[in-house]
């Protein structure tokens, strides 16, 4: 089962330590089966206060478009894994599981400058995931491409008669060619072929006779064989039809027969590969996506606590994984450390991904983690 994440920030009175400890104390004796811990948010530029209102408008609508992509990704990695037949990889960060990445988060100071604007920081993320986006699309557009041929291909190997290909059920022999005489392939509906071979012989002039045979059958028709004098195949044609019979065109050709044999071993290969490819580059994506996701929720967590608590910021960050049974009574023991003017903001239900007034927590639905 996909574990839920509750992302909390709380209002520092005199030390975050004392906070901590008492958090520690009251979810270990009314809730201890309650995972807890630690969300380490760095003291980041704080600006102007317009600016954080600014910021803070944008907040929620890239959250959701950041968390879009990293679900897209998932899904695109379940699907691959499920069509490939491989066993599920535990989804990682640089080879950190996603879950411990998110319990033991650490700012990457490299990638995203503590001193760089928040706008800028969160514009960056933005981009960064913008890109994979992007190129996901056109991965998966030319994994499809190839997997549309493939199926075009086995739905004209493996369909009815009627149209499916019959260059593997028609044998050489079967097929007489000469100056004067020709052999049709007629396909017969199944329950017709009676009214073919009591028919066929007078459907026109010089047509051999008995020179009708079955080849193939499946669920709905027939392939039979007919041979006559190739000056009257189009008037044969023409009486086929009006009696519900489907002429197929045919030319045995040994060389196009080992084309479209090549052409589907190459298209089996470059589907195999595309998969391999695309599937290794969502697992690298996705842990790119998800360390950006973070990152982002850390800055929301310090823009939004700088915005209810006030300034200088002092705010005690931490991840909670409460279970449904249990969210009540973590609901009640986080209200119980908040300052009690805004303790009452716990009342409203506020929408999945965004903030509770007075308490800021983030509740995560979906992590994919497993």
């Amino acid at each position: 089962m996909a574990t839920r994440y509750w992302v909390v920030s709380l209002p520092v009175q005199n030390s975050a330590t004392s906070l901590w400890n008492r958090l520690q104390e009251q979810i270990s004796k009314h809730s201890f089966d309650t995972p807890l811990y630690r969300f380490n948010v760095p003291n980041l530029r704080v600006g102007t206060l317009d600016s954080l209102l600014s910021l803070s408008d944008d907040l929620q609508k890239s959250n959701s478009f950041v968390e879009g992509v990293s679900h897209k990704i998932r899904r695109q990695i379940e699907e691959l894994e499920r069509v490939s037949g491989v066993e599920s990889n535990a989804l990682s960060v640089d080879g950190v599981p996603v879950d411990s990445y998110l319990t033991r988060f650490v700012w990457d100071e490299a990638k995203y400058p503590t001193m760089s604007p928040l706008r800028e920081i969160v514009d960056s993320i933005h981009s960064q995931v913008s890109k994979i986006e992007d190129d996901l699309k056109v991965r998966v557009a030319e994994y499809n491409n190839v997997r549309s041929q493939l199926n075009a291909i086995n739905r004209k190997q493996s369909g009815s008669l009627a149209v499916r290909d019959l260059s593997n059920l028609v044998k050489p022999e079967d097929i007489i060619t000469s100056e004067h005489l020709v052999t049709l392939l007629a396909v017969v509906p199944k329950y017709s072929q009676k009214d073919w071979l009591a028919s066929y012989e007078t459907l026109t002039s010089y047509v051999v006779p008995r020179s009708s045979k079955k080849l193939f059958e499946d669920n709905e028709y027939a392939l039979y064989t007919v041979t006559l004098f190739g000056r009257v195949a189009d008037n044969f044609r023409t009486a086929a039809r009006e009696k519900g019979f489907q002429i197929r065109d045919f030319e045995h050709s040994p060389e196009a027969q080992e084309s479209r044999k090549q052409e589907l071993e190459k298209l089996i290969e470059d589907q195999g590969s595309l998969r391999s490819s695309l599937l290794q580059w969502c697992y690298n994506s996705y842990g790119e996506v998800f360390s950006a996701w973070m990152h982002f929720c850390a800055v929301r967590v310090f823009t939004e606590s700088i915005l209810r608590y006030g300034l200088p910021p002092s705010f005690l960050a931490c991840v909670l994984a409460p279970s449904v049974k249990s969210e009540k009574k973590v609901r009640s023991i986080l209200e119980g450390l908040c300052d009690t003017a805004n303790s009452t903001y716990w009342k409203t239900e506020d929408e999945v991904g965004g903030g509770v007034a007075g308490l800021a927590v983030w509740s995560m639905d979906q992590w994919a983690l497993e």
